[in-house]
């Protein structure tokens, strides 16, 4: 069985096709048209209907956007591409391709993905992370994708930061309408704005991340205050659904100093006398996202 993915983007929709054995047999990348929803809908069907004439059969299609999908109303909520909210997305979808399409949010595609066969493939339990632009999270027990009675499982970056220190003071102003999410912490725009208001400067957190490694000791204790954040936050995962592995994703989690310093940091937040949860990279970086959208079909991996 072939299972073509896509990774709908707010820049670029991105379609995959792999084979049963994960296999990638053919990619392809477009640019997302911009703030029009039936020219959205109408790429998707086109990348399908591109992808199926290359490969010789019909497919499966699974899909990863931005927000989530309401079980209330059956459309799009929270996505900042905003065209597609309030937009019944798959049930639009489903009629252009006259077939079943599996949607997921795409952290939620991420974890699917790296809990399938990457870097928390054989695990029961994986919480994958996406700490980039934006902070986002999925779970996966038994190798299907926990979407909760609400549809947002996983919805880590907007819940408060654990137990704000006065270093977190005032707690930011989120685009959700709430003060003091992970998201404002923990995403890269978060770390730039933190060592903005501590040490000026208009510093992106890779250029804060360079400077850490040159000897800046400004750098080095952002990054120190981020590694603590992290920690408290994961540390609150660990207590909640005590996961086997958790993977990071996104453009922070290539700072490879994480893996050694926040599991160091995270023992003093977690209610046990031993942590064997183990933090790692995703294996397939910034495709997993596409990939876990095709792994949406897989039996037993669908949504529960």
């Amino acid at each position: 069985m072939i299972r073509l993915g896509i990774d709908l983007g707010g820049t670029k929709i991105e379609i995959v096709a792999l084979a049963g054995d994960g296999r990638e047999l053919l990619r392809r990348r477009v640019p997302t048209p911009q703030g029009d929803y039936r020219a959205t809908l109408e790429t998707l069907v086109e990348l399908v209907g591109f992808a199926e004439a290359r490969l010789g059969e019909r497919t499966s299609v699974g899909v990863g956007t931005p927000g989530s999908l309401s079980r209330m109303a059956g459309c799009i909520r929270n996505a900042n591409s905003t065209c597609l909210n309030g937009r019944p997305l798959r049930r639009d979808l489903e009629a252009m391709l006259e077939r079943e399409v599996r949607l997921a949010n795409d952290a939620n595609c991420f974890a699917v993905s790296e809990a399938t066969d990457g870097a928390g493939a054989g695990a029961e339990t994986v919480f994958g992370v996406i700490i980039g632009t934006g902070v986002g999270g999925g779970v996966v027990v038994g190798g299907r994708l926990l979407a909760g009675a609400n549809g947002i499982a996983g919805e880590w970056g907007h819940s408060p930061l654990p137990l704000p220190t006065t270093e977190d003071l005032p707690l930011p102003p989120c685009y959700c309408g709430r003060r003091g999410c992970i998201e404002t912490y923990l995403s890269g725009p978060g770390l730039a704005a933190d060592h903005a208001r501590r040490h000026g400067g208009g510093l992106s957190a890779h250029e804060i991340a360079d400077a850490a490694v040159a000897g800046d000791a400004a750098s080095e204790a952002t990054l120190q205050r981020y590694e603590a954040r992290l920690a408290r936050a994961l540390g609150t995962v660990i207590n909640l659904i005590d996961p086997d592995v958790i993977v990071l994703g996104g453009g922070l989690s290539r700072l490879e100093r994480l893996y050694a310093n926040v599991p160091a940091r995270w023992a003093e937040h977690v209610f046990s006398d031993q942590i064997l949860t183990r933090l790692r990279p995703a294996r397939h970086g910034d495709s997993s996202g596409v990939r876990g959208a095709a792994w949406l079909w897989p039996a037993g991996t669908e949504a529960r």
